[in-house]
């Protein structure tokens, strides 16, 4: 009577136990299906929050304008070039009654617009150089239906570059880029050796790497997030850009473009940057320790480097401009190509 009685208790603890198991399996099922289903919905989400971008209008040109008149005794000029696949990209060019014979193309930041680097444009016009300050695509006035992180074939900041050879030939062309614009100044240099020298601030190095921060969002929880836990959202999102758009989302990458370079470039990063980690600037500047140049901002945020050290920004980066005027030589000479790549200009 005993054993059956201990018999039957084991019994319905193995069937418990059993039954405990499959209601386990099916919360694991479930919580794993619905993860699933959640980095479908947040690959899209992500395709589309990062190449449909909400236009910044342009808010001060009549105080630009009148900025440029009194202290530079020049115009504001509104030009427009035309790109290999007919968008149409618009921007400002001024070129001050004190002219060093060189000219600074500055690039903005993501879902900014020209007026993000006029303050950089002031600094550059006090020392006599010409600045051109350009909407990348799909921001301010410029055309484009998306942006496109420099995966265009016909590279937008190439084709600016062309147009100033063109249109007002200076004997150095010099290169400025904040967050995405020091991105795309990079990336440019894939096929863009006419740069004198360059300086950005706060650049990714891929975009594989920055997508790995990227898909942890207001977390923050960096790289190890995306590598592991974070990777479905990326894959879901590579996945629907190609089949929707015909985009590699991940081909973005400055680090082969600079390693392919021999354009002298300085890195500049804020220690305290936690929009774009520094390592990305590490990863560029030891990828090309012979031509590339890191200064770490101490204490200096996102795009903060000149609000952090005023004074040694302004040494640092002007030095690097004035420190490299050799390539003038080559660049005087240039003819451009007026080939159907061409920009059209539009005054």
């Amino acid at each position: 009577m005993g054993l059956e009685i201990r018999n039957t208790a084991s019994a319905q603890a193995v069937s418990w136990n059993m039954g405990r198991a499959r209601k386990l399996l099916k919360v694991c099922i479930a919580v794993v299906a619905g993860y699933l289903l959640f980095t479908v919905i947040a690959g899209i989400a992500v395709t589309e929050g990062s190449i449909r971008l909400v236009h910044r209008p342009l808010a001060h040109r009549r105080e630009a304008a009148a900025y440029v008149r009194e202290h530079y005794q020049a115009e504001l000029q509104e030009v427009s070039i035309r790109a290999a696949d007919a968008v149409v990209l618009k921007g400002w060019y001024v070129h001050p009654r004190v002219f060093n014979g060189s000219t600074v193309l500055l690039s903005h930041g993501i879902t900014d617009n020209r007026e993000g680097v006029a303050s950089y444009g002031r600094l550059f016009l006090d020392h006599g150089y010409a600045v051109l300050l350009p909407d990348t695509r799909n921001h301010g006035e410029s055309g484009g239906e998306f942006a496109l992180y420099g995966l265009k074939k016909a590279d937008d900041i190439h084709q600016w570059v062309s147009w100033l050879y063109e249109y007002d030939p200076p004997q150095c062309v010099y290169g400025f880029g904040e967050s995405l614009g020091a991105a795309l100044v990079l990336q440019s240099l894939a096929q863009e050796p006419r740069f004198c020298a360059v300086a950005v601030e706060d650049a990714f190095s891929t975009a594989r790497e920055m997508s790995y921060e990227r898909v942890s969002g207001f977390l923050h929880l960096g790289g190890w997030f995306g590598r592991s836990v974070g990777m479905p959202i990326i894959a879901s999102a590579v996945v629907y850009a190609r089949l929707r758009y015909g985009i590699d989302l991940l081909k973005p990458s400055p680090l082969d473009a600079v390693r392919h370079s021999s354009v002298p470039v300085l890195l500049v990063h804020g220690t305290e940057d936690h929009n774009i980690s520094p390592r990305h600037s590490h990863i560029l500047s030891q990828a090309a320790p012979d031509h590339v140049q890191l200064w770490l901002v101490p204490a200096a945020g996102h795009t903060m480097a000149w609000a952090a050290a005023p004074k040694e920004f302004e040494t640092r980066v002007v030095g690097w401009f004035e420190s490299h005027q050799k390539r003038g030589v080559f660049l005087n000479t240039y003819i451009p190509n007026l080939s159907s790549t061409t920009p059209t200009i539009f005054l």
